[in-house]
């Protein structure tokens, strides 16, 4: 099958690996321009560029495709089906009308919740039990087209937007060479998506990752996993940046923010309700420690409030 595939981060990539090695053409990829990255801001290209030039695949990159000579790249490729993956750029109709066979977006939600640019992040931060991939038919809504496979994948205790980015990362490859490999029967049984239960997935913002103490430990353990690695929860420490990057909720009250106790397990901080165990922290400049490392050579006690 001759195919068109737009992506940008790992995410995307991972599906790009998935369909080069199911033996699919890819006659282009689309991605986002390279972009500055690192401490010296270099140009670097985007993780689904990396893997097209590893392969000798023709690589394009426009800022906009609103216009007939952005868009005459694509036009000129006679091919079956575009395979769309947190591209970055929305696609109009005539772009979504190209393939013969359409476009088909890999999203990582079980749609219709949590359609928009960070579904990972929103299912945690709102205690979703599971998530998932849909394989969609896209439209020129914002995730809205027909639903032709849904897999569904547990969210654990234990899980941060990491770890689960990458179980859906995979289980995303896995399921657009199934779509495929079985693409008519699939687009002949389409499901348009339920009307009741949409969200949307707003793109996390860096002011969203202040910690609360005054939230729930529960709400608290949430957001930290959701916001690793980025934005990354924070907090303060004596007037300096302190962020959190692993915690969990204990039983405990007193003062939101301050310190109940602290050992080798970890620091642990009263909440709204409940309290959090700090296990891995990282200061302003420093390394990412685990509370023994974090707490050597440190004079913190019992008392001491977080956030002031």
């Amino acid at each position: 099958m001759k195919l068109v595939f737009a992506g940008t981060p790992d995410f995307a990539a991972d599906a790009l690996k998935a369909l080069l090695t199911a033996g699919h053409d890819i006659a282009l990829v689309l991605t986002q321009p390279d972009r500055p990255a690192g401490r010296g801001m270099k140009l670097t290209p985007s993780p689904v560029k990396q893997v097209a030039l590893e392969h000798g695949l023709p690589v394009y990159q426009p800022e906009k495709l609103r216009t007939p000579e952005q868009q005459a790249p694509l036009a000129e490729i006679d091919c079956d089906v575009m395979i769309v993956a947190a591209y970055g750029l929305i696609l109009p109709q005539v772009v979504l009308d190209l393939p013969s066979l359409g476009c088909l977006n890999i999203h990582a939600s079980l749609l219709p919740r949590w359609r928009g640019a960070a579904p990972i992040q929103r299912a945690i931060l709102a205690g979703d039990a599971q998530t998932g991939i849909t394989i969609m038919q896209m439209d020129a809504g914002l995730d809205t087209g027909d639903m032709l496979s849904v897999h569904v994948t547990p969210i654990s205790a234990s899980d941060n937007a990491h770890t689960l980015h990458d179980k859906l990362a995979q289980q995303g490859a896995n399921a657009i060479v199934a779509a495929l490999a079985d693409l008519p029967a699939l687009q002949a049984a389409r499901q348009a998506q339920p009307v009741d239960g949409v969200t949307y997935a707003e793109k996390l913002k860096k002011e969203e990752s202040q910690i609360d103490w005054q939230r729930p430990a529960v709400e608290l353990d949430r957001m930290i996993r959701a916001f690793n690695p980025f934005p990354s929860a924070q907090t303060t420490l004596d007037g300096a940046a302190l962020k959190i990057w692993a915690a969990h909720s204990v039983d405990g009250h007193g003062e939101p923010g301050t310190l109940l106790a602290l050992d080798r397990h970890g620091i642990v901080v009263a909440c709204g309700q409940g309290a959090l165990m700090l296990t891995t922290l990282q200061m302003a400049g420093g390394k990412r420690l685990d509370a023994t490392a974090f707490l050597a050579g440190r004079s913190l006690m019992a008392g001491i409030r977080l956030g002031d």
